[in-house]
């Protein structure tokens, strides 16, 4: 077992740095590590490349998937100081709002518009995974530890191709969210979310009502922390992004908020060390499933070469 006691750093207190920040302290971290690392693992299974977005979105291209009609609240504008601006900074002076111009750009709110921005145009054929991590922010009513935070880590799984491609890929993203979760002793719940891509009032959202597009799996204080999202072929047609001779691509992705899944182990445990406990010990066996898969592979490949 890990002592306790080491929630900060040896003589030195991590204190947060305002509203919706946070300075994760090393058990913490290597806690959020951990768990990334662990959920890679849906990628492994899909075989799905790790690739990394961009970290800025052009506000054009969002404007094409409807960012703004649905989801205003939540941008975070990233903005530049104005050269006339730079010799009053440099003497002292307090930056205001008049110091600052617009880039025409936004922080990430989720890891998968950068990933669907950059196919913009292309053909993925029968289909494409891609697997990511990054940095999002978003502008919230309120903030509320880890469970809701200005800015965050998400991981998705991306899969951009034909209808059953997506369907498929949503299935297994659920199976490997439950089985995981289990495994990590969380007690997950699985519902219908009801907040789409695209227009609310526009008849895709009216059938998203009889036909959900997102499902969330949440603990037992009502934290999200995972979902899986059914996009259609909506990304496909704003962004001319073909599925060969299947017209649009349709889309889908796993997401992780990997700070959420921290304050869900933790719930489950008791403590941060505890649930590091826990995690080193299902990775310590899912080290042993793979060198178990590895020896049987190797014994039928050797049976093989004997039999020939």
């Amino acid at each position: 077992m890990r002592t306790t006691g080491t929630s900060t750093v040896p003589g030195v207190r991590l204190a947060n740095p305002g509203p919706g920040l946070v300075t994760l302290d090393p058990v913490h971290t290597a806690l959020l590590r951990g768990l990334d690392e662990l959920l890679t693992g849906l990628a492994a299974q899909l075989a799905a490349p790790e690739v990394l977005g961009p970290p800025l979105l052009a506000v054009d291209g969002l404007a094409k998937l409807d960012y703004f009609r649905n989801f205003p609240h939540l941008g975070v504008s990233a903005a530049r100081f104005t050269t006339d601006a730079h010799a009053g900074l440099a003497a002292g002076d307090t930056p205001g709002a008049q110091a600052v111009e617009p880039t025409g750009h936004l922080l990430p709110s989720a890891t998968c518009y950068g990933l669907l921005l950059s196919l913009e145009g292309q053909d993925v054929g029968e289909g494409v995974r891609l697997s990511a991590a990054g940095r999002c922010f978003r502008n919230e009513t309120h903030y509320d530890g880890l469970r809701r935070l200005w800015g965050f880590h998400m991981r998705e799984v991306l899969y951009l191709g034909t209808h059953q491609g997506a369907t498929t890929h949503l299935e297994h993203g659920a199976a490997f969210i439950t089985a995981t979760a289990e495994h990590l002793g969380l007690d997950l719940t699985r519902a219908a979310a009801d907040d789409p891509f695209y227009d609310k009032g526009g008849s895709r959202a009216k059938l998203m009502r009889l036909d959900p597009v997102k499902h969330e799996f949440s603990a037992p204080d009502g934290t999200a922390i995972a979902s899986v999202n059914r996009h259609r072929n909506f990304f496909g047609e704003r962004l001319g992004i073909r599925a060969g001779q299947n017209g649009a691509a349709h889309s889908a992705c796993v997401a992780f908020g990997l700070e959420r899944w921290v304050h869900a182990m933790i719930l489950a445990h008791g403590s941060a060390e505890a649930a590091l406990d826990r995690l080193d010990t299902v990775r310590a066996e899912a080290a042993l499933d793979r060198l178990d898969t590895v020896r049987a592979e190797a014994a039928l490949g050797h049976l093989d070469t004997v039999r020939a």
